[in-house]
């Protein structure tokens, strides 16, 4: 079936201006109202309001980002913050690779000094401590903050943007090696955030940041990574206007496989290395894959909608023919997904989830129980919903078991389908 593009409907026109360089926005995807994707609710909450706000997608056709807008200060989001990265043995070996390819091509040694921007629970910086390295983490949430702490990295619980890079710059802490996982969507200003990263960096010096790619976002119908925290979608493209406009040559980058499919960029300071062919070889495939184009978004918003269909179609047959069905997993990205498809306890019984600080709380907007990963043996579901389908080879070895009893994993993402 041929999908014609859209036009914005008026729900999606709301005259706001992009965040990076002040363009006129197009809305194209409209995932209704949600609420914070990371807002787990406790039991004694359960008979109270909750927050629930847009969650729509709008593009600038002037650079080519995708971005939601603003409801909320990043403060009410992140300073205490459910997600763990060590809770990930996937994530865990992606931080032991990166360190010892990074030290090795760039040569980097005990006199380097490494500053990682939003550095989580510690899961990556540990590595680099290990080896007697200069290392600061910089931490917006206080409880994961502390969990780096217990592991000995030093972290600076702030938010950060150009006013504490100048502080640090002042102080003597310029960067050799400046990393920015899974952060840069999380910044509403990305002008101060991209500002203090040069600051920050030695003249010599390089930065590395991971972000979803947006092209695999589409190609692959990824609209559950789509979520307040996250204000921005980065293409190459964009990301060249961005980081150029502060100073910034991207002077590599790689496609790796975090979170669906991500990029890696590797950044210094203009004119200070030479800039590899791949990365106008990745310009150009973004550009075939349309993402200069309007039509684009408005085709993908099309395909969001039919997956969405087809996931409440096979759940609805599901229990119909009288099969029970739990899930695995209480990532962000699935409070998105069983929000705008309307999945609560009357298609899943609950969800496990390996991170204690969620075990005996509720799914935001939906409700369903959060429990330790025991409860699958316990109960024998017929059917397993990953919803962190990112993880699906690392949780298919985990849940291996189920298949004991019969048990089938389902597949949310990029359409609904059963693990053979």
């Amino acid at each position: 079936m041929r999908l014609e593009p859209l036009v914005a409907s008026p729900a999606l026109q709301c005259g706001a201006l992009c965040r990076f360089c002040g363009g006129a926005l197009h809305g194209f995807l409209d995932l209704g109202m949600s609420p914070l994707c990371e807002s787990f609710v406790a039991p004694h909450e359960l008979n109270q309001v909750e927050r629930f706000y847009p969650l729509t997608l709008f593009v600038c056709p002037s650079c080519w980002l995708v971005q939601l807008q603003q409801y909320v200060d990043p403060a009410q989001i992140f300073t205490e913050y459910a997600y763990y990265s060590s809770y990930s043995e996937a994530y865990l070996q992606h931080g032991r690779s990166y360190t010892e390819m990074i030290l090795r091509r760039f040569g980097l040694g005990p006199s380097s000094r490494i500053i990682e921007l939003a550095s989580n629970d510690g899961y990556l910086l540990q590595h680099f401590v290990a080896r007697g390295m200069l290392v600061l983490g910089i931490e917006p949430a206080r409880n994961v903050a502390q969990a780096a702490e217990a592991k000995g990295v030093p972290t600076l619980v702030e938010f950060f943007g150009e006013e504490l890079a100048r502080q640090l710059a002042t102080q003597g802490q310029q960067a050799d090696l400046i990393i920015a996982n899974n952060v840069l969507a999380q910044v509403p200003d990305l002008n101060s955030f991209v500002a203090g990263l040069k600051l920050l960096l030695k003249p010599f010096g390089v930065a590395t940041i991971e972000f979803p790619h947006v092209m695999r976002l589409i190609d692959g119908n990824q609209c559950d990574t789509v979520y307040h925290e996250h204000f921005s979608y980065f293409s190459l493209l964009a990301c060249g206007a961005l980081f150029g406009k502060h100073g910034l040559d991207i002077f590599d980058v790689e496609e790796i496989w975090t979170h669906g499919g991500s990029l890696r960029l590797y950044l210094c300071h203009a004119g200070t290395r030479l800039v590899s062919p791949v990365v106008e070889t990745l310009r150009q495939r973004e550009r075939l894959g349309g993402l200069d184009r309007i039509g684009t978004y408005d085709i993908f918003a099309r395909r969001v909608v039919e997956a969405k269909h087809n996931l409440v179609d096979f759940l609805i047959n599901a229990k119909r023919r009288g099969k029970s069905i739990a899930a695995y997993g209480a990532p962000g990205k699935a409070n998105t997904l069983l929000n705008y498809c309307g999945i609560r306890t009357d298609f899943i019984d609950y969800t496990v989830d390996r991170n204690p600080y969620k075990h005996g709380k509720y799914m935001p907007g939906t409700h369903i129980p959060i429990h330790p990963p025991e409860r699958l043996a316990q109960t024998r579901p017929d059917y397993v919903l990953i919803l962190p389908w990112n993880l699906k080879d690392e949780i298919l070895t985990q849940l291996r078991y189920v298949r004991d009893w019969g048990g089938q994993f389902v597949l949310p993402i990029p359409n609904v389908g059963v693990v053979s």
